[in-house]
């Protein structure tokens, strides 16, 4: 890289310290326009992972007391020289260090920026790159854990040996079409299709798991409903841990939608807590029950709840009809009254029922493992490879039909060559997920997402 950027890598906020990181060829040059160290060497002259107490000016005006830690390519974060100043964590502190570190001569840092250095240097691939950013954005242990799989490799190895697996085929298939006089071993359809067909059933294993790992790493939309006064607030409360939703005994208290975003088991729910749905001549009322029903429509989970105390009505039949067909949990609240619900028409309609306490907490375990089951994460082990985000789906996806596309020609008979194009169409878009073939606009969509000062 032809320049040197800096960014404050600690939020903007008052802290015990603030970090303002440089990187690039003239780091050492710039940080020592900055700090004058205690011992008076300069830290140009210093090795790598050595720190230097100084303090930092700007000019002549003394700005904080510091210490610099010094970071020698290639064996840093970026793979190029880094300097790191740590000051006291004030905000006004920090953006004048930072401030000077600009006027000595570094350019502000773009979003992302160095571990986008560090990619294009070989210090990361792509997947491990979008795990940085996993990681940093991290919502629960299980995101965590499958942030620090991803970045440890475990997603790459696993690509890279499906890619090994399809070159190898492919270059055994263009050896004995090019060079037929040779003495090349007649090709083995059958093992060549197991091969194929090894590599489709791992991608395919890894795709169907998304959905699931997407609902531990970034949550999943949830829609609690049902028709007035049956706990949908209780609900919203008791998997909140707190009061988020106005509890009372009238009927139609909750208008719009109530959100908040909470951790049940190892899953992120976006919850939102709709209006009862109900016919009603009230305009505000009329408006939440429609944006109930919108809710319905795009949830990726939907908690029906109904009153144990009550039997079904127009109302609960209407969230019936809405719920068909979606991922859904009937739950029905108010278990310390006596039952009077048919509750085999809730799970004829629903298939999972759960039943809870909500004002008491009972039964908030029996509803956790459901949604697990629900969304399929009880069976997800974060210690293993997964799809994380979309951009990697798309090219497992796009690998799929082209291996795919390759068994098929093999079966029907087809040239040598129309398989191979399809098998490489396949390691393209397997070389585009790890970022080892990837188009500039790709890795712009990646980095686009980092936060400045990562």
């Amino acid at each position: 890289m032809s320049d040197t950027i800096a960014a404050l890598s600690t939020p903007l906020a008052p802290g015990g310290i603030g970090v303002i990181r440089i990187s690039g060829d003239k780091a050492t040059e710039i940080a020592d326009r900055v700090v004058r160290t205690t011992s008076g060497k300069s830290m140009s002259d210093m090795k790598g992972y050595n720190a230097a107490h100084g303090k930092a000016y700007d000019g002549d005006e003394l700005l904080d007391e510091c210490v610099a830690l010094v970071f020698r390519a290639p064996k840093s974060y970026t793979g190029e020289d880094i300097v790191e100043i740590s000051c006291h964590g004030g905000v006004l502190v920090t953006s004048r260090v930072l401030r000077a570190v600009f006027s000595a001569g570094a350019r502000p840092a773009e979003g992302g920026e160095f571990t986008k250095r560090a990619f294009l240097n070989g210090k990361m691939d792509l997947s491990e790159a979008e795990a940085v950013m996993g990681l940093i954005s991290a919502r629960g242990e299980g995101g965590m854990k499958a942030a620090l799989t991803a970045l440890d490799g475990a997603l790459s190895k696993k690509i890279n040996t499906y890619c090994d697996t399809l070159v190898s085929a492919a270059a055994n298939m263009a050896a004995w079409v090019d060079y037929p006089d040779d003495e090349i071993p007649e090709l083995d359809f059958t093992v060549l299709e197991k091969r194929l067909n090894e590599v489709y059933n791992g991608i395919e294993s890894l795709l169907s798991k998304f959905d699931a790992g997407k609902a531990i790493t970034d949550g999943v939309e949830t829609a609690i409903v049902g028709k007035p006064n049956v706990g949908k607030s209780a609900l919203m409360n008791m998997l909140s841990g707190f009061r988020r939703s106005i509890v009372t005994d009238i009927a139609g208290t909750t208008r719009d939608v109530v959100e908040e975003t909470v951790r049940v088991g190892r899953v992120i729910l976006n919850l939102a807590d709709t209006a009862g749905i109900r016919e009603s001549e009230d305009a505000v009322e009329s408006i939440g029950v429609e944006l109930a029903k919108e809710k319905i429509e795009n949830a990726g989970l939907i908690l029906a709840v109904f009153d144990v105390s009550r039997g079904l009505d127009e109302s609960d039949e209407e969230i019936l009809e809405l719920c068909k067909g979606r991922d859904v949990i009937g739950v029905i609240n108010k278990t310390d009254l006596p039952c009077k619900v048919d509750v085999e028409r809730i799970r004829e309609a629903l298939g999972e029922v759960i039943f809870i306490s909500a004002l008491k907490g009972d039964g908030e375990k029996e509803l956790s493992d459901a949604i697990e089951r629900a969304l399929g994460t009880d069976k997800i082990d974060t210690s293993q490879a997964m799809l994380t985000t979309e951009r990697q789906r798309r090219s497992a996806q796009k690998a799929l039909e082209g291996i795919k596309e390759a068994i098929d020609a093999v079966n029907m008979g087809m040239t040598m060559d129309a398989v191979n194009v399809c098998i490489d169409s396949a390691i393209e878009n397997l070389l585009e997920l790890t970022g080892k073939k990837a188009r500039e606009a790709v890795v712009d969509e990646v980095f686009s997402r980092f936060c400045v000062g990562k």
